[in-house]
C-alpha cells in the first residue's frame, strides 16, 4: 500500500508539479536554488497526504531527505554529456528508496497489488502523462533534426501541441488495452500515420520522418507496455 502511495507522490512531485523553469533554475544554481528546497518540501507534503497517517511522519521526512541527497548529487555531478544518464540514475535511486521503505513494512511483493486495482490504474495513467513525455524527450535527445531547404515543411503549430497529442494518444491506447479493445490501438496508429507521415513524406525529409516515427513508436510502445503490465 505504501509503495503505490509513495510512487504516486513521486510522479506528482517530480513531474506534474515541477515546472521546467524550476528545473532550469536548479541546473543553473544547483544547491543555491530555492526551488530545490521547495521541490523537496512538496515531496514531503505529498508523501504525508498520500500516506495519511501522522504516526508515519518519519517516512515522509525520510523520503524528503533522501530525495534532496539524490537530487543534490545529480545537480553536482551531471554535465551536458551525462545529463541523460543522470536522469535515469536519479529516477532509479528514488524508486529504490521507495522500494526500501515498502520492504521495511513487509509489503514489497506483487501480491498486495491485487487489492489496489484503482491505484494501479491511476499510477499508470499519471506515468503516461508528463513523466512518459520526459522519458521520450530524453531518449530522443541524441537526435535533433533541423530540416531546411526548399522542401522544408512550413506550418504553424499550436503551443505544446505535440506534447498534449502524445499524452492523449498514450492515455487512449492505455484505455483501449484496459477495456480489451486492441483494435482501437491499430486505429490510433493508422489515424496518426495518415495525418502525420503523409506530410513528412511529401516534404522528402527523411531524417525528420525517422525522428517522428521513432518518437511515435516509443510513445505507443510505452502505453502498450504499461497497459500489459497493469493487466
Amino acid at each position: 500500500m505504501i509503495f503505490i502511495k509513495l510512487i504516486l507522490a513521486h510522479l506528482l512531485g517530480d513531474f506534474i508539479l515541477q515546472p521546467n523553469s524550476w528545473v532550469a533554475d536548479k541546473e543553473n544554481y544547483k544547491l543555491k536554488s530555492k526551488f530545490l528546497y521547495i521541490h523537496v518540501l512538496i515531496h514531503i507534503v505529498l508523501s504525508l497526504i498520500f500516506i495519511w497517517d501522522l504516526q508515519l511522519w518519519w517516512v515522509a521526512v525520510l523520503v524528503g531527505i533522501t530525495h534532496f541527497i539524490i537530487d543534490a548529487a545529480k545537480l553536482s555531478f551531471q554535465n551536458v554529456k551525462t545529463k541523460k544518464r543522470w536522469f535515469f540514475i536519479d529516477q532509479l535511486l528514488h524508486i529504490l528508496v521507495i522500494g526500501g521503505v515498502s520492504f521495511y513494512f513487509q509489503e514489497f511483493s506483487f501480491g498486495f497489488l491485487q487489492n489496489q486495482e484503482f491505484l494501479k490504474v491511476i499510477m499508470a495513467a499519471l506515468f503516461l502523462t508528463t513523466p512518459a513525455s520526459i522519458f521520450i524527450k530524453i531518449l530522443l535527445s541524441s537526435w535533433t533534426p533541423a530540416p531546411d531547404g526548399p522542401n522544408t515543411i512550413q506550418t504553424e503549430s499550436l503551443s505544446s501541441a505535440g506534447k498534449y497529442i502524445g499524452i492523449l494518444e498514450r492515455l487512449l491506447v492505455f484505455t483501449f488495452i484496459m477495456v480489451n479493445h486492441w483494435e482501437g490501438v491499430g486505429f490510433m496508429v493508422a489515424a496518426k500515420s495518415v495525418f502525420r507521415f503523409s506530410d513528412l513524406a511529401q516534404a522528402k525529409q527523411r531524417k525528420l520522418t525517422e525522428y517522428v516515427l521513432i518518437g511515435t513508436l516509443l510513445s505507443f510502445g510505452l502505453a502498450v507496455l504499461t497497459g500489459i503490465i497493469i493487466k
